[in-house]
């Protein structure tokens, strides 16, 4: 792992990565350079061909409060605040990751927190974590992929609800709802279930894995026949 005085930690064991957010006295609030260093892991993680499953978890209080609103119109223009976040889409990263993602949820999952997590495949969470998009309640919209990766994870009205009043699900409602996979009752519980599911997950042959991924994604993209004309071609190129 790397030094403490990292924002992200990062580590792997045997063929799962871990990646840490390391900034609990802000609950883990997202920086420019927590990106920065998000963008560096994961992009390292994608061409890194022995990591097989991912863990994303937050130390401290809270998986993650979101973005670092204090960090909001510190950009020297808004044309340089918009190019660096299309120079590094992390979000768009996250999504293009064909290994399992595994999100180790406690406290708040908020914002930019709660997107992250719902780049993941699976998410793991503690029976106190809160699920939500305040970004309505502060004077914007979520912008890191919340309004259209919530309404393909939970049913529509759920999404509506939560994106449109800002206000935050907790963990028993979105393990009903099906944004929860697996519900623990403590933070180091939560860590090993999502281990757990990852090591399960990483034992899997790779390359089919893989392919599944890839076809899920498209099934959120195109029409019904579409998607089965493309999961044919995907499942030729496995041998299948």
């Amino acid at each position: 792992m790397t030094g403490a005085e990292e924002l992200v930690l990062y580590r792997k064991t045997d063929a799962i990565a871990e990646i840490v957010l390391n900034r609990p006295d802000r609950l883990n609030a997202i920086n420019l350079e927590m990106r920065d260093l998000l963008w560096t892991y994961f992009q390292a993680i994608r061409d890194d061909d022995d990591v097989r499953a991912v863990v994303v978890s937050g130390r401290g209080k809270a998986f993650s409060a979101g973005a670092d609103i204090s960090e909001f119109g510190t950009a020297p223009s808004l044309v340089e605040s918009r190019r660096g976040r299309r120079e590094r889409d992390l979000w768009g990263l996250l999504l293009s990751i064909e290994k399992p993602l595994v999100a180790a949820v406690h406290g708040y999952a908020l914002g930019a927190g709660c997107e992250m997590s719902l780049c993941c495949d699976f998410r793991v969470a503690t029976r106190d974590a809160r699920f939500g998009l305040p970004e309505v309640r502060l004077g914007y919209i979520p912008s890191a992929g919340g309004t259209q990766l919530l309404p393909r994870t939970v049913r529509g009205s759920l999404a509506r609800q939560m994106i449109m009043s800002g206000l935050p699900i907790d963990a028993e409602a979105a393990f009903k709802a099906g944004l929860v996979s697996d519900l623990v009752d403590g933070s180091g519980e939560t860590l090993s279930a999502a281990y757990a599911l990852a090591a399960r997950l990483a034992a899997r042959p790779a390359r089919p894995l893989a392919a599944a991924k890839r076809a899920l994604a498209i099934s959120r993209e195109t029409t019904l026949s579409s998607g089965v004309a493309a999961e044919r071609a995907i499942a030729s190129s496995v041998g299948a």
